[in-house]
């Protein structure tokens, strides 16, 4: 979803903010990646909350997109309500893990 707004014309001359926005999209798999790699529920958990961050900078970005007219409401909240998702799924795994015996 991310790659395809900022592929508009408008949105994808906007170097600064194309590319935070990508990058924070990417970080949130990335984050998730690298965290299950650790093979530590303490650090998959400190990676999760990393990439949980991710998703608000996204939905920040969704808010500069808008302001600067390269979104519209429906967009954002198509793609602000996917990053509420993802934040669910996180948050549950996260509550996941720590039932789980501390590796």
């Amino acid at each position: 979803m991310i790659y395809e707004i900022t592929k508009n014309r408008s949105f994808s001359k906007d170097y600064r903010l194309r590319d935070q926005i990508v990058g924070a999209g990417i970080s949130i798999m990335n984050n998730i990646a690298e965290g299950f790699d650790s093979q530590s529920n303490i650090e998959f958990i400190r990676f999760l909350r990393y990439s949980r961050r991710s998703t608000s900078e996204v939905q920040n970005c969704l808010y500069i997109a808008l302001d600067q007219t390269y979104i519209t409401e429906q967009t954002l909240d198509k793609i602000y309500q996917q990053a509420n998702k993802t934040r669910q799924i996180i948050d549950g795994l996260i509550r996941y893990l720590r039932k789980q015996k501390r590796a």
